[in-house]
């Protein structure tokens, strides 16, 4: 049986791509793996024979093609058991086994894939980058708040059992994996549960290695190093680490406008 492929975009920058990668590896799945860099010739030359959607991830099985990160996780748990027959023991789950928790981590995977649009613009996954600042807005300031309270909530009402959301790994956590990376470069004000939780996400071995080979990566996307964004409530400005502002040239001095008489 040959192995599946999964197609990945540029491991600094692509959020999405991170989700089914982390899953699969924390389900034990042995794959193949294609990394195309984003927004370049390659990229656009190169999706379209995996993707009909011209996007990344991909995940292809055989005849199967399943192109969106929320549908991959829910293949994978139809398929974990055929992917993984050779291996002795019980299989993991992609989902809590409790119809209550899995209800709710399906509810919060759900609405991480399709909300959170003013924390995934003004926090764009670059995880070279270190304490990079951005002026806080109301709508960021909820979505931060928002993310809080869906992971101390699940902590603390189904994570007895061990580390992660829902005790053991779940789709949703790999849901959120990208929003870790999110905080690790801009920093968050995250209540003690959630901070606790964050921590176990980033010195996960997993997400260490995903971070490692990110880190080796060559590719460099201008718009996510240095570039000004118009957001609700004024103008910001990001720096990635090891950048330095430019000196300041002598400005010519403004003429006064001549006044109405």
């Amino acid at each position: 049986m040959s192995l599946p492929l999964l197609v990945l975009g540029s491991k600094n920058y692509s959020s999405w791509s991170l989700r089914p990668w982390i899953l699969l590896k924390h389900l034990g799945v042995n794959f193949e793996e294609v990394v195309l860099k984003l927004d370049t010739e390659q990229f656009h030359q190169e999706i379209s024979k995996y993707s009909p959607t011209r996007r990344v991830p991909v995940l292809i099985d055989g005849d199967v093609r399943v192109w969106d990160s929320l549908a991959i996780a829910e293949f994978a748990a139809e398929q974990v058991a055929r992917w993984r027959s050779d291996v002795p023991g019980a299989e993991p789950r992609v989902w809590p086994a409790d119809p209550v928790a899995r209800a709710h981590a399906r509810a919060i995977a759900a609405e991480m894939h399709a909300g959170f649009q003013t924390l995934r613009d003004l926090y764009p996954v670059n995880i070279r980058a270190r304490n990079v600042k951005v002026r806080m807005t109301p709508a960021l300031a909820r979505d931060i708040e928002r993310v809080d309270r869906i992971w101390s909530g699940a902590r603390h009402r189904f994570g007895s059992s061990g580390p992660w959301l829902f005790g053991a790994y779940t789709a949703a956590d790999a849901m959120f994996a990208p929003v870790a990376l999110r905080f690790r470069t801009y920093g968050a004000e995250l209540s003690s549960r959630s901070r606790k939780y964050l921590d176990t996400v980033l010195n996960d071995p997993v997400m260490g290695e995903w971070i490692a080979a990110a880190q080796a990566e060559d590719h460099v996307l201008a718009k996510y190093e240095l570039r000004k964004r118009r957001a609700r409530g004024g103008k910001s400005r990001t720096r990635s680490q090891g950048r330095t502002r430019p000196a300041k040239t002598a400005s010519r001095p403004r003429k006064r406008a001549a006044r109405k008489r």
